[in-house]
């Protein structure tokens, strides 16, 4: 097992910094191969879209929106802030494995949610377009749909080509989560709030706040299922470890 040392700033942590950041600086300087090449190909997309291959689930994580360097800074930020700490105490093949489960498992819940919503975002858009009630606009399109109207499904399959995520924010929510079950009772700082809260309250807080926008619709640009995703899946393997009685480490690696 790993001494811990906040100061330090261990091999994986600083590795993953290092390939986003590049990778970001890439898609900033060459925007166009950047949203032709690497997100059209790399990018999560839809299962059920044309655009989607089975690297996607890996791959999506190392991207950022190169219109925005806020980001990928944050992303990369809170990794090494909490990142670094778990990594020294867990040991660096534990740690790798963590973060990529959380954010392979973000990717599994995005997939999910788009599955169980899309046919009705692609009614509900339609509908208010042409300023029809969602029964109405579901009724045409389903007998479009079972007389193999063209139209629509050539419509229906563009918009399974435009939902796609990209971002290291899953994985990173999977991290938050960690840091708050081995260190629960740290005091974290929101900022411009200078009073302490506990990491598990906290951390809780940010979830409550990512199941409410994803279900309100708030902010709809940002994958907040992904984000629980990564959560979710980071816990179930903290729970495993737990029960193991390896979660520190010990004969784990």
């Amino acid at each position: 097992m790993n001494s811990y040392s906040s100061g330090n700033w261990p091999p994986v942590t600083k590795n993953l910094i290092i390939i986003n950041t590049l990778i970001w600086l890439v898609e900033y300087l060459f925007r166009s191969f950047a949203e032709t090449g690497l997100v059209a190909r790399l990018g999560l997309h839809f299962i059920g879209s044309d655009m989607f291959n089975p690297v996607q689930p890996i791959t999506y994580m190392f991207l950022h929106d190169p219109s925005s360097p806020m980001h990928v800074f944050f992303n990369m930020f809170s990794l090494w802030m909490f990142g670094r700490m778990l990594e020294n105490i867990w040991g660096s093949k534990r740690f790798l494995i963590f973060y990529m489960v959380c954010g392979i498992g973000a990717a599994v819940i995005q997939e999910a949610v788009w599955a169980l919503t899309w046919h009705h975002d692609y009614i509900a858009g339609i509908a208010r377009m042409n300023g029809m009630t969602f029964d109405h606009m579901q009724q045409i399109v389903d007998q479009a749909a079972a007389a193999g109207d063209g139209r629509f499904l050539r419509a229906m399959a563009e918009m399974k080509s435009q939902m796609v995520t990209i971002g290291a924010s899953g994985a990173v929510f999977g991290i938050l989560l960690g840091f708050a079950f081995v260190f629960p009772n740290i005091p974290m700082y929101l900022f411009f709030i200078p009073i302490p809260i506990k990491a598990k309250y906290m951390v809780a807080g940010y979830a409550v706040l990512e199941f409410f926008f994803g279900v309100s619709g708030r902010m709809d640009s940002v994958a907040h299922f992904a984000h629980l995703g990564g959560m979710i899946f980071g816990l179930l393997i903290l729970l495993y470890w737990k029960k193991k009685g390896t979660l520190r480490g010990g004969g784990f690696y």
